[in-house]
């Protein structure tokens, strides 16, 4: 009998799974990912796909990737470097053999390196020789073991080979000891007959594959995570908007209207929240942006929480009718998950460069309130805050999510829905004292006069009213006071903000700020740097207009001020004009997040250069 191979603990491991955008990266990197929560492990992921829906089988532009960070300790990146690399065909292992950490694992689909897939893939020689000398190299004949295993299925030969995903899927679940059960389950739900059959055939395959070759001498295992006590799932930041918008609802007791025009990456929010009707939400698809955002307000008019979700381009054509909300002060949610431009530029790569389109992009001075969220699980906890802030001013308000935070996925601890913010909206039937155009003396806010409610006749529209009648007027002091009164107001919502926090010392050489999905990267990039000796510290904003009323105090506190973020300025552009802040700024425009080591390499050219 064959003696069990040896299992080695290890603290974390960061997994990249890619090949062509057909071969199923997202659907095995996603199954992994389930399977390593459900181990108990902390994780974070970060999908990785081309924009073409099918680009030419073999080449560059069509490599699909997913990586996975899991370990077991907190973690808040999906590293910068992956351990192992699972590449299905030469160009998937040229797109991403050098983001390997050195020594790593490489592990390939021998069958795939033929000397065309090679030359369309822009390999003028064989690359595996070179690259045993750098990696651990294994070559597993993937799509022939496939084949093999289910020779005796009545499939054609490309419904075979679409199953080598989870031929690849099996051997990472064998190395590094996941459970199988939820994939099973998953496949069951999936697929019948002889593709359910041939799937899970697959699966079993690599298992059994690792488990009996000598090319995997050793498996590992992750321990479980420490963490707080409490019922997790696995989400991504899109699920989370999603599942906001829903308790928004709920928590304020009043329905829920989302209008929509598909566009990547923001679409999952519509798919996700078509399926919560029974709690009150309403989905509709428009015909493009404009009538998306005009439903919304209208719905907003009539008394529901009105919601937009959208991305950059879609963002843009949205801003005339947002100024309208913005002149009829009435309740509104636009969700703006960014992506990198202009114009169609990179639909599928993440960007943080819609911030200042949110802060001044409608004609005239049209303030609104800015929220980003930090993680992908914060996207519920922010879109549910925005809610709130927009119906008790009665203003709309921008949440600038980002395609990283969008697709990536963590464990998140479920909430008590005791303990969520609950504001209950006063259905007024009677006038009690007040008219349409009162105003509440601490926020400004008008009330939300829905149309019907005795008392509350009032009009309404897109040109500039006298305040007190709401009558059409055209006088020069009017128009001057109610910009001002409308700029006020947004302002006022500093008092329901909680002051910043810093994470770290809270004050020294070097600060560190930050906004939306660049968290994890800083924080991490900061703590390190904390932990080699070095006096740095983070902040991190989830308000972005109006900014927290102790920002300016902390901000002072500092020698040294660092703003990193994915575009070419425009949050570094924001705290200068308020502070006169003399921040530098580290700035990242490629489609793809920040490392770790980006941002540790800035802070120690900071401190080094004050230092000499």
């Amino acid at each position: 009998m064959t003696a069990k191979k040896p299992v080695e603990e290890i603290e974390r491991v960061a997994i990249r799974f890619a090949g062509d955008s057909g071969d199923g990266m997202q659907v095995i990197g996603s199954k992994f990912t389930e399977s390593t929560a459900l181990a108990g492990n902390d994780l974070s992921t970060f999908p990785d796909f081309p924009a073409e829906i099918r680009a030419p089988a073999g080449s560059l532009a069509g490599v699909s990737g997913f990586q996975v960070h899991f370990a077991s300790e907190d973690i808040r990146t999906p590293a910068d470097a992956p351990d192992v690399l699972v590449a299905l065909n030469p160009a998937a292992l040229r797109a991403n053999v050098e983001d390997v950490r050195p020594g790593g694992m490489v592990v390939i689909n021998s069958d795939a390196f033929t000397t065309k897939n090679l030359e369309r893939a822009g390999y003028t020689e064989d690359p595996l020789p070179a690259l045993h000398e750098r990696f651990k190299l294994v070559e597993v004949p993937i799509t022939g073991l496939t084949r093999e295993a289910v020779s005796d299925l009545k499939l054609s030969t490309r419904e075979k080979d679409r199953c080598k995903n989870f031929f690849a899927l099996g051997l990472m679940y064998w190395l590094y000891q996941r459970p199988i059960e939820p994939t099973e389950r998953w496949l069951a739900g999936k697929f019948k007959g002889e593709l359910f059959e041939a799937n899970i055939r697959v699966l079993k395959a690599g298992i059994h594959f690792g488990d009996t070759t000598e090319l995997f001498p050793v498996s590992f295992v992750v321990p479980k995570a420490k963490i707080q006590p409490g019922t997790y799932r696995n989400i991504t930041g899109n699920t989370a908007l999603a599942w906001g918008i829903v308790a928004a609802g709920v928590q304020l007791e009043t329905p829920v209207f989302l209008g929509a025009y598909p566009i990547t990456p923001a679409s999952d929010v519509l798919h996700e929240l078509a399926r919560y009707k029974a709690f009150g939400v309403r989905t509709f698809q428009a015909e493009d942006e404009i009538a998306a955002i005009s439903a919304a307000i209208g719905a907003s008019y009539a008394g529901h929480l009105g919601v937009c979700t959208t991305s950059g381009p879609g963002f843009i054509l949205k801003q005339e009718a947002l100024g309208l909300a913005v002149m009829t002060e009435l309740p509104l949610v636009v969700i703006d998950i960014q992506r990198a431009g202009p114009s169609t530029g990179l639909p599928t790569k993440t960007e943080q460069a819609d911030l200042l389109a949110a802060l001044y992009g409608r004609n005239s001075d049209s303030p609104v309130a800015v929220l980003a969220p930090a993680t992908p699980g914060d996207c519920f906890h922010v879109v549910l805050e925005a809610f709130r802030l927009s119906v008790k001013h009665m203003t709309p308000v921008v949440v600038l999510s980002d395609g990283y935070l969008a697709n990536s996925a963590e464990p998140w601890l479920i909430p008590d829905v005791d303990a969520l913010p609950r504001d209950v909206i006063e259905k007024r039937t009677e006038p009690e004292g007040f008219l349409p155009y009162s105003r509440d003396p601490e926020t400004l806010a008008r009330p939300w006069a829905v149309p019907g409610t005795p008392g509350l006749e009032h009009r309404i529209g897109g040109i500039e009213k006298q305040e007190g009648t709401g009558n059409v007027s055209y006088l020069p002091e009017n128009h001057g006071r109610m910009v001002a009164l409308r700029s006020e107001k947004v302002a006022r919502i500093a008092a329901d903000i909680a002051p910043i926090e810093v994470n770290g010392d809270d004050r020294g050489d070097l600060l560190v700020v930050g906004w939306g999905g660049t968290h994890g990267a800083i924080t991490s990039a900061v703590n390190e740097s904390r932990e080699a000796g070095q006096s740095v510290s983070s902040l991190h904003l989830r308000h972005l207009n109006p900014l927290p009323s102790n920002l300016g105090e902390v901000l002072s506190r500092f020698d040294q001020v660092l703003v990193a973020e994915l575009n070419q300025g425009q949050l570094w552009r924001h705290l200068r004009a308020e502070y006169a802040l003399p921040a530098e700024l580290l700035s990242k425009v490629e489609g793809q997040p920040f490392k770790v080591g980006e941002i540790r390499s800035r802070i120690d050219e900071l401190l080094a250069a004050r230092r000499s």
